[in-house]
């Protein structure tokens, strides 16, 4: 089999490197380096700079103006529902944070549903995530390929054709980078969230410096913040649906357990130190928008950061333009790394072929993993009106934390001695299982749409692969061989055993 062809190939390399000999301590500790498996090498810097560069994407520098929107241009109900949209995701990456810790496998959401709540459902979620996912990253590289080639072209339109060719190279980048190394990924990802952070700083301490250079002027637009009209309860809930989606990617961290550095104290530690440092951000950031333009500015405004460049720094104002594409790459690496550790997770429990679950003889990584949701995102590329749909699918991300959540408390009552480094407050997950199933049946219910019934029955259609090929395990001899030469030719085999810590 290529099992055998490739870990034989493996061994004679590792019998050339060691001469074949095990005579010490030192030699046991090469065999164990030489496991092919995934390395423990993110720290919690590394964490912090994932979970920073997930959250923070385009939305916070283009277009934060679907909250005040809703919100109907009441400044402190919008600065109330940015704060509170920000605890939400604190919660919820605490709940997160117990089950990267008690299980610190590869794959987040996916692990812990299939060891709290069985096969199906965790089937069902790599199933919609296989498709939306790859969809979302086709999303980003468009609008990264969008911000760098605009400034080339002034007040006309890029080329499609430009843009799709752009968007498929930054793709294949990334998607090659971290098939290779992850801690090149890694420091990439440092990188680019230490720049992001820096173009947001510049907007936050200019907000700041405003406010305090024109204390009445710019005070008066923060007296009485509440005596704007009142939203109604579904308005309310419209601009919390925005906040939320702001924040969203603060589950990021747990894709990366199984490679995270003493994940019993990193884990919680990250959650802890990366989402409250955006909160602080956001919150900054918009009083620093609110200090120089009105409501009404930032309401009609395409992208508000660039408006506010142009009133305070004319001179380097392509500095945000710039801040922005920077923002989208490193959030792409980051979604893309993650989403190569959900495939491979899938693969290695049976839900997604053999071959994605297998390693790189030479970096230990899952490149066929990468190679896999890579190319369906470049798929996505091609028709780019398709992405257009996967909005419709916005509510199986909160039905995934929802079912997420509910497994940490079936795993609290049904495997009590189950180690848990950090145990979040309980109270805690029954809230997000509320909250989550509120955020999918909203939508639903004030806006029905058909796409709605399209994006459920692709869920349930999930069921025509799961019964014959996963229930009832049947397989298909041809698909056997494609592994054999596959394998072969991308030097990749199965992964020893078990990760540390599994």
């Amino acid at each position: 089999t290529a099992d055998n062809k490739v870990k034989s190939a493996v061994k004679k390399k590792q019998e050339k490197m060691g001469k074949g000999e095990n005579n010490g301590p030192k030699d046991v500790q090469r065999k164990e380096k030489d496991k092919m498996q995934l390395k423990r090498t993110i720290g919690y810097f590394d964490g912090v700079s994932f979970i920073i560069g997930s959250i923070v994407g385009a939305g916070i520098f283009v277009s934060p103006t679907g909250v005040l929107k809703h919100s109907l241009l009441n400044v402190g109900i919008a600065l109330t529902i940015w704060t509170a949209s920000g605890l939400v995701s604190l919660m919820g990456a605490l709940c997160y944070a117990e089950l990267g810790t008690a299980l610190p496998f590869s794959g987040g959401e996916y692990s812990h549903i299939k060891r709290g709540l069985g096969s199906l459902p965790a089937f069902v979620f790599i199933w919609t995530s296989t498709f939306t996912k790859p969809a979302s990253n086709a999303a980003r590289a468009l609008l990264f390929a969008e911000y760098a080639t605009q400034p080339f072209y002034g007040i006309c339109p890029a080329p499609d054709v430009l843009k799709k060719c752009l968007a498929l190279a930054v793709l294949w980048s990334l998607g090659i980078l971290n098939g290779l190394s992850v801690k090149m990924a890694a420091w990439v990802q440092a990188v680019f969230t230490l720049l992001k952070m820096m173009a947001l700083s510049v907007i936050a301490v200019g907000g700041i410096v405003l406010l305090v250079a024109r204390q009445k002027e710019s005070l008066a637009r923060f007296e009485d913040m509440f005596s704007s009209e009142i939203p109604n309860a579904s308005q309310v809930a419209e601009a919390f649906f925005q906040g939320l989606y702001a924040y969203g990617g603060w589950w990021s961290l747990n894709y990366m357990a199984e490679e995270m550095k003493r994940p019993s104290r990193n884990i919680p530690l990250t959650v802890m130190t990366a989402v409250p440092a955006v909160i602080v951000f956001y919150l900054l950031v918009n009083i620093s928008y609110l200090t120089v333009l009105t409501p009404k500015e930032i309401v009609s405004s395409v992208a508000v950061a660039v408006t506010w460049a142009d009133r305070v720094i004319p001179s380097v104002a392509w500095i945000i333009p710039l801040s922005v594409a920077v923002s989208i790459f490193g959030a792409l690496n980051s979604s893309m790394f993650t989403l190569g550790r959900l495939s491979y997770a899938g693969s290695q429990s049976g839900h997604l072929p053999l071959l994605i679950s297998m390693l790189n003889v030479h970096s230990c990584t899952p490149a066929p993993a990468m190679i896999f949701s890579t190319t369906i995102a470049s798929i996505f590329i091609i028709p780019s009106d398709l992405i257009m749909l996967t909005n419709y699918f916005g509510f199986s991300a909160w039905l995934m934390i929802g079912l997420t959540c509910a497994s940490l408390i079936v795993l609290r009552y049904r495997e009590p001695h189950l180690h848990r480094p950090y145990k979040v407050f309980l109270p805690i997950p029954f809230m997000m299982v509320a909250m989550s199933f509120f955020l999918v049946l909203a939508p639903i219910i004030w806006s029905p749409n058909l796409q709605y019934v399209y994006a459920f029955l692709f869920m349930l259609g999930s069921l025509i692969i799961y019964l014959p090929f996963i229930h009832f395990k049947l397989r298909l001899a041809f698909l056997d061989k494609i592994t054999c030469h596959l394998q072969l030719l991308l030097e990749v085999c199965p992964a020893d055993g078990c990760a540390e810590g599994k």
